[in-house]
């Protein structure tokens, strides 16, 4: 939503896009600049460089039939949210009664190709871009949701055509690698078709320097109309390739490491298995029926006020979830990681970037209406966001992360009694670890973080199974996956309470997290900046943890004994007993 920011009378200010009030009117970019519906006597501005980067915008002083006294400073650019579109000011053209802001065609090829659907003009001179999720302004011939691009290896997957289907095979992906290679062919080659009309225009804009004869002028003129046109034509033919380009190159998943075993779920391998099932002489109950009788957990209340699959915890049910939140933070911080709580919103481009689909069908994500903003389904997500943009020191790395959070999730697709009570739910509360490091540290990392979930999991006494996960259960984040399985006796089965995942250069190369590698040897080049791999684990999914509780430590009385590294966060409290 739009603010009026009017500048008042006898101030002086400086205008940015973000200041801008927009005019009841749009010029959709790729077509001319409209003439401002106002007219007045404006000088030519005075115009100067702001910066030298390249968010580079021209910006100036200019007068017009404004309050006396009242100043205005124009600066402005092709913005997204994202970073800048393109610079602004590469002309400014005046009449003699009126000037106005002109995009030439550079210009408006940059915000099309970068997600803009429209420029505007604005009385105080400032220039705004429509994004594409607005759909206020009429389309440009620009997908949407094109707002970020992805930095991906398309050299590489056209060097290893072959090795790249047969991965996308082996995960069961829809991604077409051939296709995207035609795309990458078809890109450079307009690229250097365009460029080649580019050599063109600045040699005939050299050859119009110095004095000329007329009728040489007229042509050299005629040439670079023609030329101009050319190069418009193919600056919205690579927009158009660029934007089909990202959105099937993104489908693409990542690598598979060598060792993960081939097929669907059923060909997971068991990596490691800890303790063995509890046996019991009496009936075992569900952590439903235990739950309602110790009076922790209400199903209908929440249903009620929120609807199916929320639920309310109470009396030591709520000191329970507080406990494994405290406990499981205590834990990590011990091994080094630093702690965070996150927004329970966020942008919907971070959720894209880290390889979730908010919009896609049978999409487990909610998002808000009227807003680029999601519910976060897990704190892997903003944890990815901290360094999203940015180039780390080599020397910071490894970064090790850990963070409590809510968790939304709409679970579709999911029913069954297999699924019912706490341990299929929309909202839940989880501690997160995340880690960015060197491609070199990621394997070891990886293993850190199991060794981490099998410390924390034995002490609490569970009896579990660490699977190393097959290629068709892969996200298409993940190199590797390895999921813990709990023994839940009330259910009969084992039931996932928690996974890690070495997810290597996929997330980074679309979050743009880069770090500066150190030169060792003095006088050398300067490295490259490289891509961070990035790892999630989840120390401690509270409703999943509450469930193995239950079950595995029920009494015959109903009562609940609670395992003793929860007991010093929960008041001393050593067994959960019914109400009487």
């Amino acid at each position: 939503m739009e603010v009026d920011r009017t500048v008042p009378a006898g101030s002086s200010r400086s205008l940015d896009w973000k200041d801008w009030k927009g005019p009841s009117y749009a010029q959709p970019v790729g077509m001319g600049a409209p003439t401002p519906p106002w007219t007045a006597k404006r000088p030519m501005m005075d115009r100067k460089r702001t910066d030298r980067g390249p968010s580079a915008a021209w910006s100036g002083t200019e007068d017009g039939p404004l309050p006396k006294g009242e100043k205005t400073v124009w600066t402005g650019g092709l913005r997204s949210d994202e970073g800048v579109l393109a610079q602004v000011g590469r002309r400014v053209s005046t009449t003699s009664r009126n000037s106005h802001i002109h995009l030439d065609i550079a210009m408006r090829a940059a915000a099309a190709r970068k997600g803009a659907r429209a420029w505007l003009p604005s009385r105080e001179w400032a220039c705004k871009v429509v994004k594409a999720r607005t759909g206020s302004v009429s389309d440009a011939g620009v997908e949407e949701g094109k707002r970020w691009k992805a930095n991906i290896d398309y050299r590489a997957i056209r060097d290893n055509l072959q090795r790249v289907e047969e991965n996308c095979r082996k995960r069961n992906s829809s991604a077409d690698p051939g296709l995207v290679v035609r795309l990458y062919d078809e890109y450079t080659a307009l690229q250097q078709q365009a460029d080649a009309v580019r050599n063109a225009r600045n040699e005939n804009a050299k050859a119009m320097k110095g004095k000329l004869e007329e009728e040489k002028r007229k042509g050299l003129i005629e040439e670079g109309k023609i030329l101009k046109e050319k190069l418009a034509q193919y600056e919205e033919d690579l927009a158009a390739v660029e934007n089909r380009l990202q959105t099937e190159g993104r489908k693409i998943p990542n690598e598979t490491h060598p060792d993960v075993p081939s097929g669907g779920e059923d060909a997971s391998t068991l990596f490691r298995e800890v303790g063995h099932k509890v046996q019991t002489d009496f009936e075992i109950k569900d952590h439903v029926q235990i739950g309602v009788g110790l009076d922790i957990v209400d199903f209908d209340t929440g249903a009620k006020v929120s609807g199916n699959k929320f639920y309310y915890m109470k009396n030591a049910g709520a000191l329970l979830e507080l406990a494994l939140v405290n406990w499981a933070l205590s834990k990590v911080v011990a091994k080094g990681y630093q702690t965070y709580t996150t927004p329970d919103l966020v942008r919907e481009n971070v959720v894209e970037r880290c390889g979730f689909q908010p919009r896609g069908e049978n999409t487990q994500v909610y998002s808000v209406e009227n807003s680029d903003l999601c519910l976060a389904g897990t704190s892997e997500i903003l944890l990815g966001g901290v360094y999203m943009d940015e180039i780390i020191p080599e020397t910071e790395l490894p970064i090790r992360m850990a963070a409590f959070s809510h968790c939304f999730r709409t679970e579709a697709g999911a029913a069954g009694a297999a699924t019912r009570g706490l341990y299929r739910v929309h909202q839940f509360s989880k501690v997160e670890m995340f880690i960015v490091c060197t491609p070199e540290q990621s394997e070891a990392l990886h293993q850190e973080l199991i060794e981490i979930e099998e410390e924390l999991f034995t002490e609490l006494g569970l009896h579990f199974k660490i699977l190393d996960m097959s290629s068709e259960d892969l996200g298409a984040p993940a190199y590797r996956k390895f999921d813990v399985e709990a023994w839940m006796p009330g259910l009969q089965r084992y039931g996932e309470i928690s996974s890690a995942s070495n997810c290597t250069d996929y997330q980074s190369r679309r979050l743009n997290i880069r770090y500066r590698a150190h030169s060792k040897q003095a006088g050398k080049k300067k490295p490259p900046n490289l891509h961070v791999h990035t790892l999630n684990a989840t120390a401690c999914a509270v409703p999943r943890m509450i469930v193995a509780i239950l079950e595995n430590f029920q009494q015959v009385d109903g009562s609940v004994i609670v395992p003793e590294p929860l007991r010093p966060f929960m008041g001393g409290i050593e067994v959960l007993v019914p109400p009487s």
